[in-house]
């Protein structure tokens, strides 16, 4: 039986009224799922602590990495959202709360650079404010309910990174909003524009989530991507993405964010790249849209 450093007490039964206590004090919390979640908090990380035997250095290090992370923070960059993806633990959460079944589509983690609902185009526009020197694509979408009838009026929000890798918020050289889009759907679900192929890209990996992932020997590349976010009253919000086929990074994505449902193969309509896709989104009062309804209070319309 493992046993402390210097001690004949087994690691694991060392201070075992200090977890009970921290647990007991939170009895009178108004909030029961908050009381429920910070005791299971509480229990797991005084487990990892009795078990790796943390010493008192390695945990400075620990608090030291997230006092880094917070101060990378900015209203373009989610630190805390990176370290959460790179761990798998935004997918965790979203295979816990996404609502499946015939006739839904696969959602998939936000990532950090969601920048809020952005200008509204007519179908057909680009999202493009400058020239690429990159192959178009035209996108064509239809969203449905879960019984295929067309959603008419769905907002759908779209956003992607340029060839050189960076989304709009973090180059200073592309116009704000570049890449992104809104649109909406017509009487028959469907929505179209313009853009041109995504590439694969790292995330950013100069802070302390890249720093993570370089000590755990593994990449920081995403494989070539376009987001969307689709919504409409009455219905479950959809965050997701389309990936495109044949890309190096699809089994080695670095935030686990992939699903084969998602991954497309552009095809040749009249000599210009071409994706469809149908959307099918979930009935509202299936599940929760918390994460997406604060960001839509952080970043009003």
């Amino acid at each position: 039986m493992e046993t402390a450093a210097n001690d004949d007490v087994p690691v694991k039964e060392i201070f075992p009224e200090l977890t009970r206590d921290v647990i007991d004090r939170m009895k009178n919390a108004g909030n029961p799922r908050l009381r429920e979640v910070l005791a299971l908090v509480v229990r797991h990380v005084h487990a990892i602590v009795r078990e790796a035997e943390i010493t008192h250095d390695e945990w400075w290090l620990a608090i030291d990495f997230l006092t880094r992370a917070g101060k990378m923070c900015s209203e373009n960059r989610q630190e805390f959202i990176l370290l959460s993806d790179i761990l798998g633990v935004s997918m965790l959460v979203d295979a816990i709360d996404h609502v499946g079944g015939p006739g839904l589509s696969e959602s998939t983690v936000l990532g950090p650079f969601y920048a809020g609902q952005q200008r509204e185009l007519l179908a057909g526009d680009s999202i493009l404010l400058r020239d690429e020197d990159s192959d178009p694509l035209e996108m064509h979408g239809r969203v449905t309910d879960s019984h295929g009838r067309p959603i008419a009026e769905a907002v759908v929000e779209v956003w992607q990174t340029a060839p050189n890798q960076l989304y709009d918020v973090q180059d200073k050289d592309q116009p704000e909003g570049h890449l992104r889009g809104t649109f909406r759907t017509d009487a028959t679900g469907a929505f179209r524009f313009r853009t041109i192929l995504p590439v694969s890209y790292p995330i950013p990996n100069d802070g302390p989530a890249g720093q993570l992932l370089a000590a755990m020997g593994r990449h920081p590349f995403r494989p070539a991507h376009i987001h969307f976010m689709i919504g409409a009253p009455g219905y479950r919000t959809l965050v997701t993405h389309l990936f495109l086929d044949g890309d190096e990074y699809l089994a080695s994505d670095a935030v686990f964010g992939v699903k084969p449902s998602l991954v497309i193969r552009p095809g040749l309509v009249g000599g210009v790249n071409t994706l469809e896709y149908h959307f099918g989104l979930a009935e509202e009062q299936v599940s929760t849209r918390a994460q997406v309804e604060a960001l839509r209070r952080k970043h009003p319309e």
